[in-house]
């Protein structure tokens, strides 16, 4: 656990600032990819109170985490209240965005995808629902990886059943040949009872070696205030273990990329004392 990339506090920078001061402002969520190029490219969330997970913000970074906005996707094309945590994967002939959506007027989450050759061309792409969940579950915040020819990813779950009791989640995990078409494979994570995590936890970032980083909560309070911590694979593939009995870092939404050459790029949403968030980077 001890050489897990985590954000060291004084050590980061704000690539992309709270768009206001104050609670519900909030830049962030992200998931970043190294694109054919060797360049580095960063999906993320912003939002303020009035415009509630308004749009998803494509840009290119340099290895100092300062960005260059190549397109937005608003929540209005998907048709959605609300858009949170994006999966960006890149395929061998362009991009794929895996888009988390609210429904309208209900607590209920879905995961639509878009496809393009280029990331500008991600904004003008036909939204297609992969992951519509239940009436029962709603499904957001993707982590999305490629193991080869086969496809992998970690699906935090949300339980609809109780009215009010809608923020506790847990993580699933699924399998894929195409990265459309998916096979659930059960729960991958969920919150200890009396932990700082018993709310639930959401898996934000897998590495290789199975390792990962999570978001956890303690109860209903600390809903959009988790702290993230780090699980081991155990057992079946997919399926993790906390390492450890209290979060590492105030950071929410954790990305880890590798670094080509070796080393790490981290993207994660930090909060501030006034309430908002700002997207954030540290390399290592």
């Amino acid at each position: 656990m001890e050489d897990f990339p985590i954000p060291v506090e004084g050590a980061y920078a704000v690539s992309a600032p709270a768009p206001g001061s104050g609670p519900g402002h909030w830049a962030g969520a992200p998931s970043a990819s190294i694109a054919h190029d060797g360049s580095l490219l960063v999906a993320y969330r912003v939002r303020t109170p009035d415009r509630r997970g308004s749009s998803l913000v494509l840009a290119h970074s340099d290895d100092r985490g300062r960005l260059t906005a190549v397109a937005a996707l608003e929540k209005e094309r998907f048709g959605a209240e609300s858009l949170e945590r994006p999966a960006l994967v890149r395929l061998e002939g362009g991009w794929r965005l895996y888009v988390s959506c609210a429904t309208p007027n209900s607590k209920h989450w879905r995961i639509d995808v878009v496809e393009a050759s280029d990331p500008a061309g991600l904004a003008r792409a036909e939204p297609r629902t992969i992951f519509p969940g239940t009436n029962l579950v709603g499904v957001k915040d993707p982590v999305v990886r490629r193991a080869g020819d086969a496809w992998e990813a970690w699906i935090c779950c949300h339980p609809l059943g109780e009215p009010g009791e809608e923020d506790r989640m847990t993580t699933a995990y699924a399998t894929s040949r195409d990265g459309l078409e998916w096979d659930w494979q059960g729960t991958a994570l969920s919150g200890r009872a009396g932990s700082w995590d018993a709310r639930g936890a959401r898996v934000t970032a897998v590495l290789d070696d199975g390792r990962a980083a999570y978001d956890g909560r303690a109860g209903r309070e600390e809903n959009f205030s988790e702290r993230t911590g780090i699980a081991l694979p155990k057992g079946r593939r997919g399926r993790l273990v906390q390492a450890g009995d209290a979060p590492v870092s105030n950071a929410r939404y954790l990305d880890v990329v590798a670094r080509p050459g070796g080393g790490w790029f981290l993207f994660f949403e930090m909060p501030r004392p006034d309430g908002s968030h700002d997207l954030c980077f540290e390399s290592k």
